[in-house]
């Protein structure tokens, strides 16, 4: 226990500690996402694994790619938005 407490204290006092963090979280959260895109589109595009794609299967590909960025960035928008409300309705009660 004592070196949670230990890393605890160095997280909430150290800013570089607390960006490393933050940076290495941010490239786990991208690398799942890429993981995730990869899997999704897969299953949809590719039939039969071959030495080539098909215009048919790269069009798809590109296409499944492209809705699932503009998928992401939708939630994720969604989401800012939602915290951000919350945000402003809990400043508006607390006054």
């Amino acid at each position: 226990h004592r070196l949670l407490y230990l890393f605890i204290y160095f997280y909430k006092t150290d800013p570089q500690l607390q960006q490393f963090i933050e940076i290495e979280s941010q490239k786990q959260r991208f690398q799942q996402l890429v993981h995730q895109m990869t899997e999704v589109c897969w299953e949809k595009c590719m039939d039969k694994p071959g030495p080539k794609l098909d215009s048919r299967t790269e069009v798809c590909f590109i296409n499944c790619v492209e809705r699932f960025i503009d998928t992401s960035q939708f939630i994720l928008n969604r989401l800012e938005q939602t915290q951000r409300t919350r945000g402003s309705f809990s400043e508006t009660i607390a006054d």
